[in-house]
């Protein structure tokens, strides 16, 4: 990572990835005092292990394959974004990755 004062910039790629669950790792972006970033890959058939309810609002983009979520097919390109207090339980058929912003509960 690449730090120029108050910017900071890297290769997602290059983050070193940890498996959260059976099937999804996570690389964990830079985190600041209002907001964390996030990538997951998530292989064929994997779903996240549990309902994750939301402290504070979430947004992900879909990079590559399909989401389905809350019910909805989410291919290349969707963005979704959950108030604090709401719930998910992402999974995916074919294998997907996701990235994400946190943004911290004041």
């Amino acid at each position: 990572m690449t730090e120029h004062g108050d910017i900071q910039m890297l290769q997602v790629d290059e983050v070193e990835a940890v498996e959260v669950a059976p099937g999804i790792v996570r690389r964990g972006l830079p985190v600041t005092e209002w907001a964390r970033g996030w990538m997951y890959d998530f292989a064929p058939g994997a779903e996240w292990p549990e309902v994750d309810v939301h402290e504070g609002e979430e947004r992900y983009y879909v990079v590559s394959g399909e989401f389905i979520d809350n019910g909805r097919r989410l291919g290349p390109g969707s963005y979704v974004v959950f108030a604090p207090g709401s719930a998910h339980r992402p999974r995916t058929e074919t294998g997907a990755r996701m990235l994400g912003i946190s943004i911290l509960p004041r």
